[in-house]
């Protein structure tokens, strides 16, 4: 079934790709931290992103959407530069700019569910909010491991992400169930 959603189309061809970028960045932040259970929950966001990517590639399979070769390479390069500067940057930027990502992506899926529900099409509903709460979780992993650091009021000052920003409007002790996630996203 083809689908004709240009907005819909671009943010799965851009999340397919941006989830391997994600993964390939996990991969260098696991191996550059000491602590063997950060190392461990990095791999585990890491295998995350790589099943998100198979699901996203699911959905557009069944809709003959296409692989953008473009993203796919630029996503490429961005994932590996990230991994390698993770062994040169410090500990703190890491853990900062992994949870600044995550908030971004939450709403993504979200709003993949509300261009989808453009089209009548709700058999997706489940995988997206799962993909967009575990998304959550990921960035709430990230902010509490730096949420008391110092450096985090200049960096939320300068990049609008941290204990007082997000850049979405999820909230994991109150969410809304996954028929009511309509409303999440809609800013």
């Amino acid at each position: 079934m083809l689908i004709k959603h240009s907005l819909l189309t671009d943010l799965l061809q851009r999340a397919y790709s941006a989830e391997k970028a994600a993964a390939f960045a996990y991969q260098g932040h696991a191996g550059s931290v000491r602590n063997s259970d950060e190392k461990k929950s990095i791999r585990q966001i890491e295998m995350d992103e790589w099943k998100h990517r198979d699901v996203v590639l699911t959905i557009m399979k069944k809709y003959q959407i296409p692989v953008s070769k473009y993203y796919e390479f630029r996503f490429h390069v961005i994932g590996k530069i990230i991994s390698a500067s993770c062994y040169v940057i410090g500990w703190f930027m890491p853990y900062y700019f992994a949870g600044r990502l995550e908030s971004g992506n939450v709403c993504e899926y979200f709003r993949m569910m509300h261009y989808f529900h453009e089209l009548n099409i709700y058999e997706h509903d489940e995988a997206l909010y799962e993909m967009g709460m575990k998304e959550k979780e990921h960035e709430i992993y990230f902010l509490n491991r730096i949420k008391n650091k110092r450096m985090l009021p200049v960096f939320e000052k300068m990049f609008s992400w941290g204990n007082k920003k997000s850049f979405n409007d999820v909230d994991l002790e109150r969410k809304y169930s996954m028929e009511e996630a309509e409303k999440y996203c809609r800013k």
